[in-house]
């Protein structure tokens, strides 16, 4: 099938609840994709994160491939190799201890939130229920998790909400420090802002919620579904501020872009869930966790958080650069490869004006382009992209 082809019968088959572009992909490699037309695009979405080391990088399709033939499902009533490998590579390189899979990033968070409440249970405080997230925050789309976002819009029309939650400003010191009670269980946050408008958060403000959930046994976790696995400059976000949360919440990039999420714990918080407390059916399956272990094996041997961190640089150099040339351009923000750039007004035509030029982009609250490549994405393909943003501004300011 052609576009035409497929976005008709899209249109008639599939639930309506994406904005999506006029486009099919039916193949990728490397920085690029292709739709059904036969057109060829550079991704600087990469599924929205997802993506992290290309489309069809083949040591990951190999994994896969290889695992299919094998075993693709068994059940979490037995033990799982790739699972368990996964899990050791994951604790074995950060701060915690204890893993579970899921499939999503909404699973993680989900399971992060039950974790937190249980384990003010488990401490013998049942009426700690609170959970304190940030305004402008994302954690997913289950009812938990889209009450846990930050978002009055997001909200509309999904009442009553999940009890318990409360939301303060980012990066607000006071606000949050004021918010915390008696009541509170754990407070949960995004090293960056990815879906709210690509805002780091302060480093000093991270250390001082950590000393405080110290203080007062408060259960901290960190959503690093778009932060995580190299995306920031370094293997996981937290590591920045050099201080760690008691939970993290992994997904988009873990699997290379196979369905897989994670939450990982330290040993005094994952103590609180006992067999029967929370569980999976599809979660830590074979095939996710051989694509989850091919996925690592290349961040860490080829230092990928690294050329992140060298290409983010590199693009926010450029980026610079064009903000000179075009005022409409307000602010340049983010880390590593997760860039932000504030314009003063809707974003929407740059993203289309770049498409027509053979570049994927991604609009995020309104004004903030974002800007999610490939973290193995080359110097050629950044200078393709800024060579094609540079003429979709000029096109939209004319």
């Amino acid at each position: 099938m052609n576009n035409a082809e497929i976005i008709a019968k899209g249109q008639k088959y599939c639930l309506n609840v994406f904005n999506r572009l006029p486009i099919a992909m039916v193949r990728g490699e490397g920085s690029y994709v292709f739709d059904a037309d036969g057109n060829k695009y550079l991704d600087f979405v990469s599924g929205i994160a997802v993506n992290a080391l290309g489309h069809a990088h083949p040591y990951v399709a190999a994994a896969l491939a290889e695992q299919a033939a094998q075993l693709i499902h068994s059940s979490n009533l037995y033990w799982i190799e790739p699972q368990v490998r996964l899990a050791e590579v994951l604790v074995e390189n950060s701060a915690f201890d204890k893993v579970f899979f899921g499939n999503s990033g909404a699973e993680a968070n989900e399971g992060a939130l039950k974790l937190a409440r249980k384990y003010a249970v488990y401490k013998g405080r049942p009426e700690r229920q609170q959970v304190i997230t940030m305004q402008s925050s994302f954690h997913g789309r289950t009812l938990a998790t889209l009450t846990a976002t930050g978002q009055a819009k997001m909200h509309q029309g999904f009442e009553p909400l999940a009890a318990g939650f409360t939301y303060v400003p980012f990066n607000d010191w006071e606000a949050l420090q004021a918010a915390v009670n008696e009541q509170t269980c754990a407070i949960m946050l995004e090293p960056v802002q990815g879906e709210g408008g690509v805002f780091p958060a302060d480093p000093e403000y991270l250390r001082q919620i950590r000393r405080l959930c110290d203080e007062r046994d408060v259960v901290l976790i960190y959503d690093e579904v778009q932060t995580g696995l190299g995306r920031t400059g370094k293997l996981f976000a937290y590591q920045h501020a050099g201080v760690a949360p008691d939970i993290m919440t992994l997904a988009k990039a873990l699997g290379g872009g196979a369905p897989i999420g994670a939450f990982l714990s330290t040993d005094k918080v994952a103590a609180a869930f006992k067999p029967g407390d929370h569980g999976s059916t599809f979660g830590g399956n074979p095939l996710v966790c051989a694509a989850g272990l091919a996925v690592m094996k290349i961040m860490l041997e080829q230092d990928i958080p690294g050329r992140a961190a060298m290409l983010g640089e590199y693009l926010r150099g450029k980026l610079t650069e064009l903000q000179a040339k075009y005022p409409c351009i307000k602010e340049i923000r983010g880390q590593g490869l997760l860039l932000g750039v504030q314009l003063d007004r809707p974003g929407a035509d740059v993203v289309q004006a770049c498409l027509r030029r053979g570049v994927l982009l991604n609009c995020t609250a309104g004004t903030v382009l974002r800007l999610i490549p490939p973290l193995n994405v080359s110097h050629a393909e950044a200078d393709e992209f800024m060579a094609v943003l540079d003429a979709a501004l000029q096109e939209v300011l004319q």
